[in-house]
């Protein structure tokens, strides 16, 4: 029997460790949401008494039978710091599908895009701001970005249970295909001349992706480079000033607004 290539034992170790893999969420919200997702594949339920009661109603709907524990001995598998508020739930990630059957069929197509985000706190929070402001996705890679976790859900505050969120191989190939899928890609850059504003005049109905980098290093020079615009929030201080996640709210927000 021939040798499998090294490429191909790698992609199936990298399928089978991803099939393997489970998710802590924490705190009321979180958990709740999860619970009420049937899309969330739920594996064990961990509560103080005080939490299941506040959670009975999901618990009842979603079906799984909750582990009651004593406060004082109350230890889920979680940062020690977190604020699980009496409920820490395993799951398994979410799986949304493919770019075309997310960022296609809206009626104002909005997608953000993350270049090398990798705080789950900001990431949560966009989660949270694309969820209000009706972005079709949020898109980041698989090894630059911040994968789902317990910090990252409640920070999210539910929107993780309703929003797509991709990570996809490659940042530069998937504007490229949103590119050909007709999105106008703008990249955010505070050295850029032209606003958001300034540029969509005249165009707010087209499909717009708008891709942000982290803070500090900002946009990969890659990514500048395959963007169709790089823009700027038209704003009186300068941009390095903002956050990434207030940044990609206003952005999204400058982007709807006629």
């Amino acid at each position: 029997m021939s040798k499998k290539p090294k490429w191909v034992v790698e992609k199936e170790q990298s399928k089978k460790a991803a099939s393997a893999e489970t998710v802590w969420l924490f705190g009321l919200h979180a958990v709740r949401d999860a619970l009420l997702n049937p899309k969330r594949e739920k594996l064990r339920l961990m509560v103080t008494q005080n939490a299941e009661a506040k959670l009975a109603d999901a618990i009842a709907q979603s079906g799984i039978e909750a582990e009651v524990i004593d406060p004082r001995k109350f230890n889920p598998p979680i940062d020690k710091q977190s604020v699980h508020q009496g409920a820490a739930m395993e799951v398994k990630p979410l799986n949304w599908g493919g770019l075309a059957e997310n960022c296609i069929g809206a009626e104002r197509p909005r997608v953000v895009l993350l270049d090398r985000v990798t705080d789950p706190h900001n990431v949560g929070a966009i989660l949270r701001s694309a969820e209000v402001l009706g972005a079709s996705a949020v898109i980041g890679t698989r090894h630059n970005s911040a994968p789902e976790t317990g910090a990252l859900a409640k920070t999210a505050s539910g929107a993780l249970e309703r929003q797509p969120y991709l990570r996809m191989r490659n940042l530069a190939d998937t504007i490229v295909e949103l590119q050909r899928m007709g999105f106008l890609v703008l990249g955010l850059d505070g050295e850029a001349e032209e606003t958001i504003e300034t540029l969509l005049e005249g165009r707010k109905g087209d499909p717009v992706a708008l891709v942000l980098g982290a803070e500090g290093p900002g946009l990969r020079q890659k990514t500048k480079e395959t963007v169709d615009h790089l823009v700027k929030i038209d704003a009186a201080g300068g941009f390095g000033s903002l956050n990434v996640s207030n940044a990609a709210a206003i952005a999204l927000y400058a982007s709807i607004a006629r």
